[in-house]
């Protein structure tokens, strides 16, 4: 059974970063494009990062272009996201999510396998 755990996420001050990773199994992982999207309570789940299968293109939403970096470790069947200078409105639950296609999409429903989420809070 595909499993996407996310950790790495909690409480920083406006300014600091935080590192999320997600650890998948029972999956080929360099098969699959990676992404975080990230939702606060009722509102739509958001495009945050994606990167694909090998790694060699990444898309980043406008809002966080520059500030944060998502990378992998296909070995390590990990996922990671490097976020700098968070800001208040960073603050969501953060989810990562497998994607088996050819094409890097920034669409939620096009990504198969989705972890529970972590949460981050940036306090002002």
């Amino acid at each position: 059974q595909v499993q996407l755990v996310e950790s790495g996420g909690g409480l920083v001050q406006a300014g600091g970063s935080l590192r999320l990773a997600c650890v998948a199994s029972e999956l080929s992982l360099s098969e699959y494009n990676m992404a975080w999207f990230r939702q606060v309570p009722d509102k739509e789940r958001d495009f945050v990062a994606a990167i694909s299968g090998l790694g060699g293109r990444t898309f980043y939403a406008n809002s966080v272009k520059g500030r944060f970096t998502i990378s992998r470790d296909n070995i390590k069947r990990t996922v990671y996201l490097q976020m700098n200078s968070l800001k208040p409105e960073d603050a969501a639950v953060y989810f990562c999510a497998a994607e088996y296609s050819t094409r890097v999409t920034t669409v939620p429903r096009e990504y198969e396998y989705w972890g529970q989420g972590t949460q981050v809070t940036v306090s002002s």
